[in-house]
């Protein structure tokens, strides 16, 4: 069974950072997607980084430049690295895990953007 805990979120004025670390249990991590979701109020999740198990990345043009995924597979853990936030970050941030066969959610953190 696959758990993912996210950690990291928080309150931070606009153009600061955080880092978003998500642990995931269960074998094979090495070999999942991971990726990092978010959803503001009144809007549809969407995606905003993904690593895939061999290191390439793809990240949302919206966070593109102010945003890395990183993955760090002898401690089964995926971080999002955020510089330079905007007030429109402000979101729940998911954590992601694909494996053959089936998908899992972390339960999200909340990072609130401040003027």
């Amino acid at each position: 069974q696959v758990k993912l805990v996210e950690s990291g979120g928080g309150l931070v004025q606009s153009e600061g950072s955080l880092r978003l670390s998500c642990a995931a249990s269960g074998s094979g991590f090495s070999s999942a997607l991971m990726g990092w979701y978010r959803q503001a109020p009144g809007n549809q999740r969407e995606l905003v980084a993904i690593i895939t198990r061999s290191g390439t990345t793809n990240i949302a043009d919206s966070v593109k430049g102010r945003f890395t995924i990183s993955r760090d597979n002898t401690k089964n853990t995926v971080y999002l690295q955020m510089s330079n936030l905007k007030l429109e970050d402000t979101a729940v941030y998911y954590c992601y895990r694909n494996d053959p066969g089936f998908s899992s959610w972390g339960q999200g953190t909340q990072v609130t953007v401040s003027s």
